[in-house]
C-alpha cells in the first residue's frame, strides 16, 4: 500500500480563492454536500436484486428531492458555472465555479459542507522480483477442492485500471459496457498505465498462465473503476462518481449488475478521522457490499490507519508475512474514528507474486496485496454461500481469523489472519445473528429525543442473548436508553436517545453495538442537532457613488435558515445627519425577502466615503452588514482669460471670468478681486454670476497708475465654497 498525498487540503468549510482581474472569471472546484440522506440502512428485501434497487431508489429519490434547488440557482449564473455533476451515491454536487457562486450555494440551508474536490496520487507500483507462496496460507486451495472457486461472484477494483490483455485476467474480465468505468474520462475500455490495479486484481481473480495460480478466487469475474487518471491523481468526485456507479454500472435498476464485492487498495494520507466518502460505504454495506481497504503502510507507530480504511464501514486489512508474523510498516490501531475496528483484520502481503503489466509478474509487498487476499476471499464465501449480508461477510472473515499476537482483537492483527476454509465452515453452520438500525439517521432538537429501531436477526438457528450498547455519543449532547437491552434470539430493541438542552450543533456518528458471549456485531447511525433558526443577511451592491442631492439604493436580503421564520428588523447606523437620511421599505422583512434601502443626500452634503452600517435584528438574533456611500460634494470651477494683459495708463484691461458646474452644482457665485494697482477702478458685467455663466471684469488705469506688472487676484464664493484665480495685467 502507497501513500496517496492529497494534493488539495480536505476541508470542511467554503473554499475561498482569491479573484484577480482578468478576462475570464477564475474558477474553483468544489463538493458541495447536502444535509439530507437517504434511509439506506432501512431498505430491506427478500432478493439481491431487490435490495440493490431499494437502496439506489431510496439514494435517488433524495438526491432528486434536495438537489432541485441548487441545481436551478446554477442554472440561473451562465458564465459563473463551468462544470455541474449531480452525485446520488452522497447527495452531492460537484460545481466548478466562481468563488462568489460557491460562497451563495454554502450559504443555502440544505447544503451541509462545501469541501475541495481534492486530489489523490495513485499507488507506485512496486517492481521486487522475490515470490513466496500465500494463497496456501490462507486455505484458498482447500476451497477450491470443495468447488468453489468464485463462479457466479463478480469483484470490483478502484484503483489505476487493469491491463485486460494480461493472459491471467483476460477471460476472467465480465465485458461490456458495464463493467469498465473511467470517471475521469481518459478510457472507453480497460487501460492501466500505473501497473497497481493490474497487481491487485491478479491477488483477487488471477488464473494459472505463468506456471503457478495467483488469484484467491479465479473463475470469479472481475470489473473495474480507473479512479485515478494516467498521471496517477484521483478527486473526491471522480472517487463519489466511482461507487455511484458500482451501485448500478448499466444505470437500469432492474438488472442487479453491481459487483459483490468491491476492493480498495488506496489510502488519503491523513490518518485522522476524514469522513469524505463514509455514506458512499454506507450504500455500499446496506446494498450488501462490504467495502475493503488496504489499511496502510505507515506502521509501526499506533493509530497510523488512515481514512477510508479507519471508518466503521470500511473493512481495513493489515498485512502479515508467510511466517505469520506482522508486516513490520503495516499501519497499527487504534481507529481514530468512533466506533470502528482498524485494522479488522490481517492477510499476507510480503512478496506476493501477482499479475503485472504486459503479461508479466511481480513480487509486491505492502497491505496494497492484504487487501485483495480479503476481497478474493469474500468472492469464494459469496460464491459458496450467496446472499451474506455485509455484516455477516464481515463477522465470518472476523470469527474464523486465526488469531495472532495479543490474545483476541488487537491493533496489530485485528481480529487475526484471514482463514477462508474456516470462515466459509462459519457461515455454512455456525450459529450467528447481525445487527441492523433504522433510520441511519435522526435530527433533533437540542432538548427533544431520537428514535431508533435496532434489529437482531439470528443466523444458522442463533438462539443467543445479544446486549446492546450505544458508543459515540457525548455526555454533553445527551444519553441513550434501550428497550429491552437484551434480544433473545432475534427481534427488535427501541433505542432513545435525549438531547440536553445546551447540546452543541452538529452530527455525531453512533455505533450500536451488539454482544452476544465473545461475538460482537456492530451497525452505524447518526444524530444530527440542526443549528438553531437564524437568518442569513446581506447588502448589495457593497458601494455606490452620488452626487450630493441625490439618492442612493441598497438591497437588503434576509435568508431563513434551519427553519427561520421570525421578523426581522431592518435599520442604518453611521450616516452623518450632515450626510443626509435613510428609509426602508419595508422596514420589516418576515421570514425571508428583501428591503430597499434608500439614502437620500444633501445637496450640502460634505464630500467623502461614509462606512454604513445595516442591521438585522430578529428576537435576540443581530446580523450586521457594512456597505460604502462616496458623496461627490457639488462645487463650482472658476477660470479667467486671458491670463495677461498689456495696456497704457490711461486705458481699461478686460477679462472674461467664467464660473463652471461640478456634480450638479446650482447657485450664485459673487466675484472679488485684489492686487489691482493703485489708481485705477474695477467693474463687472455681472456679479455674482448664477452657475454656469461668465461676467467681464474690467480694469480702468488713469494717468496716477503707476507703471508696472501686477499680479491680479478673482476670487469666487458661495457659502462655504471658495476658489481663487489669478491675472496678470501689464501696465505701460
Amino acid at each position: 500500500m502507497k501513500r496517496l498525498a492529497l494534493v488539495l487540503a480536505l476541508v470542511g468549510a467554503v473554499l475561498v480563492a482569491p479573484v484577480t482581474a482578468s478576462a475570464e472569471p477564475a474558477f474553483i472546484d468544489v463538493v458541495v454536500v447536502l444535509k439530507s440522506h437517504a434511509n439506506v440502512a432501512g431498505v430491506q428485501a427478500p432478493t439481491r436484486a431487490a435490495q440493490l434497487a431499494g437502496v439506489e431508489r431510496a439514494l435517488r429519490d433524495v438526491a432528486a428531492r434536495t438537489q432541485s434547488g441548487i441545481l436551478q440557482l446554477l442554472a440561473q449564473r451562465p458564465g459563473s458555472v463551468a462544470a455541474v455533476t449531480p452525485l446520488w451515491i452522497v447527495n452531492a454536487i460537484e460545481v466548478k465555479a466562481t468563488p462568489d457562486v460557491i460562497r451563495e450555494v454554502a450559504a443555502r440551508p440544505e447544503v451541509a459542507t462545501v469541501q475541495p474536490n481534492a486530489t489523490i496520487q495513485a499507488p507506485a507500483a512496486v517492481t521486487s522480483t522475490a515470490a513466496e507462496p500465500n494463497l496456501t496460507k490462507v486455505n484458498a486451495p482447500a476451497l477450491w477442492d470443495l468447488g468453489y472457486r468464485g463462479q457466479g461472484v463478480v469483484v470490483a477494483s478502484m484503483d489505476t485500471g487493469v491491463d485486460a490483455t494480461h493472459p491471467d485476467l483476460a477471460a476472467s474480465w465480465r465485458g461490456g459496457s458495464n463493467s469498465w468505468y473511467d470517471p475521469n474520462g481518459q478510457h472507453t475500455t480497460p487501460v492501466d498505465v500505473n501497473g497497481h490495479g493490474t497487481q491487485t486484481i491478479g491477488v483477487m481473480v488471477g488464473g494459472s498462465a505463468g506456471g503457478t495460480s495467483i488469484g484467491m478466487a479465479p473463475d470469479a469475474k472481475w470489473i473495474a473503476v480507473k479512479i485515478f487518471n494516467d498521471s496517477g491523481q484521483a478527486t473526491t468526485s471522480g472517487i463519489h462518481q466511482g461507487f455511484q456507479w458500482l451501485l448500478d454500472p448499466d444505470g437500469n435498476l432492474s438488472t442487479p449488475d453491481a459487483p459483490n464485492v468491491v476492493n480498495d487498495s488506496w489510502t488519503m494520507s491523513s490518518a485522522s478521522c476524514a469522513l469524505d466518502f463514509q455514506l458512499d460505504l454506507r450504500s455500499l454495506r446496506a446494498a450488501g457490499i462490504l467495502p475493503v481497504f488496504a489499511a496502510g503502510n505507515y506502521g509501526p507507530t499506533p493509530g497510523t490507519v488512515l481514512s477510508p480504511a479507519n471508518l466503521p464501514e470500511a473493512f481495513a486489512v493489515g498485512g502479515t508475512d508467510n511466517a505469520d508474523a506482522i508486516y513490520p510498516y503495516s499501519s497499527r490501531g487504534p481507529s481514530s474514528c468512533a466506533g470502528a475496528t482498524a485494522p479488522a483484520l490481517a492477510a499476507p502481503a510480503t512478496s506476493v507474486r501477482t499479475s503485472d503489466l504486459y503479461g508479466g509478474y511481480v513480487s509486491e509487498t505492502g497491505t496494497s496485496m492484504a487487501a485483495p487476499h480479503v476481497s478474493g476471499a469474500l468472492a469464494l464465501l459469496l460464491g459458496a454461500v450467496p446472499g451474506l449480508s455485509a455484516d455477516q461477510q464481515a463477522a465470518a472473515l472476523e470469527g474464523s481469523a486465526v488469531d495472532l499476537g495479543a490474545a483476541g482483537l488487537d491493533n496489530d492483527f485485528g481480529y487475526g489472519r484471514l482463514d477462508v476454509l474456516a470462515a466459509y465452515h462459519q457461515v455454512a453452520t455456525n450459529p450467528d445473528y447481525t445487527v441492523s438500525v433504522s433510520p441511519s439517521s435522526a435530527t433533533v432538537a437540542a432538548g427533544s429525543s431520537a428514535s431508533y429501531t435496532v434489529t437482531v436477526t439470528g443466523v444458522n438457528g442463533f438462539a443467543g442473548d445479544v446486549v446492546l450498547s450505544l458508543s459515540g455519543l457525548p455526555p454533553s449532547v445527551g444519553s441513550a436508553t434501550f428497550s429491552p437491552a437484551v434480544v433473545s434470539g432475534g427481534g427488535t430493541s427501541q433505542l432513545t436517545v435525549t438531547t440536553s438542552a445546551s447540546a452543541p450543533p452538529g452530527t455525531y456518528p453512533l455505533t450500536i453495538t451488539g454482544t452476544s458471549g465473545t461475538t460482537t456485531h456492530a451497525a452505524p447511525a447518526s444524530l444530527v442537532v440542526p443549528q438553531p433558526p437564524d437568518f442569513s443577511f446581506g447588502v448589495t451592491p457593497s458601494a455606490r457613488t452620488v452626487n450630493a442631492g441625490s439618492p442612493a439604493g441598497y438591497i437588503v436580503s434576509v435568508g431563513s435558515l434551519y427553519g427561520f421564520t421570525g421578523d426581522v428588523a431592518v435599520s442604518l447606523s453611521a450616516l452623518p445627519a450632515s450626510v443626509g437620511s435613510a428609509t426602508f421599505s419595508p422596514a420589516v422583512v418576515s421570514g425571508t425577502g428583501t428591503s430597499a434601502l434608500t439614502v437620500t443626500t444633501l445637496g450640502t452634503a460634505p464630500g467623502g466615503t461614509y462606512q454604513l452600517t445595516i442591521t438585522g435584528t430578529s428576537a435576540g438574533l443581530t446580523h450586521t452588514a457594512t456597505v460604502s456611500l462616496t458623496v461627490q460634494a457639488r462645487d463650482f470651477t472658476l477660470s479667467a482669460t486671458p491670463a495677461s494683459i498689456t495696456i497704457t495708463r490711461g486705458k481699461t484691461g478686460s477679462y472674461s471670468v467664467a464660473v463652471g458646474v461640478v456634480n450638479g452644482f446650482t447657485g450664485n457665485v459673487t466675484l472679488s478681486v485684489s492686487g489691482v494697482p493703485s489708481g485705477s477702478t474695477v467693474s463687472w458685467s455681472a456679479n455674482p454670476v448664477a452657475a454656469p455663466g461668465t461676467s467681464t471684469l474690467g480694469i480702468r488705469t488713469t494717468g496716477s497708475t503707476p507703471r508696472g506688472t501686477f499680479t491680479v487676484n478673482v476670487t469666487g464664493t458661495n457659502g462655504t465654497l471658495v476658489h481663487q484665480v489669478t491675472v496678470t495685467l501689464i501696465v505701460r
